[in-house]
């Protein structure tokens, strides 16, 4: 299911963007929909989601009346469009979907560093600019320890994994061979 609320909520994420960048409140509609998507997450809230006998209005009224009085006219009007459509499910997933967005904007890339072992802050200065290198811009580093690797370290920033570990070459060549 992750991977069809993704699909939905990308192209309101793409337009929520395309709105932000060109008013220059990139910060505000990534406070408003991490708030909005904070709310739909809401265990209770979410039963009343997907209610069917609740209606668009009342769903719409029943956010605005959580979220306060902090939505900007835009957020609003995105609530009564997801609202009308069913769709307030995917309000986390455009949240996420607009924090990448905005992140790959201001040119910072989130990577995730996953190690067989302890990573020795030297080291994680040196894959830090190796990383920055790679990717054209300043990179921003989350390690992680997992010994189910054996050796090596895996990258993934987005969409791109880099598999560099011990137990990834091991399962290629277990492919390779047909094992």
């Amino acid at each position: 299911m992750a991977g069809d609320t993704t699909t939905i909520a990308r192209p309101y994420a793409e337009a929520a963007f395309e709105v932000a960048r060109s008013d220059g409140s990139l910060d505000a509609w990534a406070d408003g929909l991490t708030l909005l998507g904070t709310i739909v997450e809401d265990p209770q809230l979410g039963e009343q989601i997907g209610n069917p006998k609740a209606t668009a209005e009342q769903l719409r009224d029943l956010i605005f009346a959580v979220a306060g009085e902090g939505l900007s006219l835009h957020l609003q009007n995105l609530v009564r469009l997801l609202a009308v459509n069913r769709r307030l499910v995917v309000l986390p997933d455009i949240a996420r979907l607009f924090a990448q967005m905005k992140t790959a904007y201001e040119g910072l890339r989130h990577v995730q560093v996953t190690s067989a072992f302890a990573v020795a802050d030297a080291d994680r200065d040196a894959l830090a600019e190796r990383l920055k290198a790679y990717f054209g811009g300043d990179v921003e580093l989350t390690v992680a320890e997992d010994p189910n690797l054996i050796g090596g370290i895996k990258v993934r920033a987005g969409d791109i994994v880099i598999d560099g570990s011990l137990r990834g070459r091991l399962e290629r060549l277990s492919n390779d061979l047909q094992f």
